[in-house]
């Protein structure tokens, strides 16, 4: 008898055993709402700076600005139309420039950053993205003005005691000197 009790929960045991395998669930279920409302954030916040820049640009008529394909604008302080040689990677160049909020207030001044140098497109200098791709667009000897949203400049972190989150800025830059480099061939 016990044989068969024996016999009879061996079958049992191996027929429940045989289920298939079952999927485990997340300990946690994000629903990805954070990466949507981090979106509409930073829409609305490019929004209103998009606004205030406009703004700027239709009470500054007697300015010819330039869009660029970065995502900022510019204008001339100085043009070299005799010049022909604009930095690409891997130039060596100095160059010098301000930070300043839309409303003309300084934030960093010249004498105060002092002269850099640099190489185009190395990632490891300290340089706001705005200006790195703003040289590109410069000849020696030139001076730019250019209008930056936050996210081209310092956006969400800013600059210690002096410019706050999401503010865009204008920077004007001149270019002094480019000298090509052996990383250019």
């Amino acid at each position: 008898m016990s044989r068969n009790i024996f016999i009879a929960l061996s079958i049992i045991i191996a027929l429940l055993s045989c289920k298939s395998p079952e999927a485990r669930r997340p300990v946690q279920n994000n629903s990805g709402s954070f990466i949507s409302k981090s979106i509409e954030r930073n829409k609305t916040i490019f929004e209103k700076e998009e606004l205030q820049i406009t703004q700027l640009l239709d009470s500054n008529k007697d300015q010819a600005y330039h869009s660029s394909e970065s995502g900022f604008w510019y204008y001339y302080n100085i043009k070299d139309t005799l010049q022909t040689k604009m930095p690409v990677f891997g130039d060596y160049i100095t160059f010098s420039y301000d930070v300043k909020k839309l409303n003309g207030k300084t934030v960093l001044s010249e004498q105060e950053i002092g002269i850099q140098n640099c190489i185009v497109d190395k990632t490891n200098q300290e340089l706001i993205s705005g200006i790195r791709d703003g040289l590109k667009l410069m000849k020696q000897g030139e001076t730019i003005t250019f209008l930056f949203p936050s996210y081209k400049a310092f956006g969400y972190y800013g600059i210690d005691n002096k410019l706050g989150t999401n503010v865009p800025v204008q920077c004007t830059v001149t270019l002094n000197t480019i000298n090509q480099t052996n990383e250019n061939y």
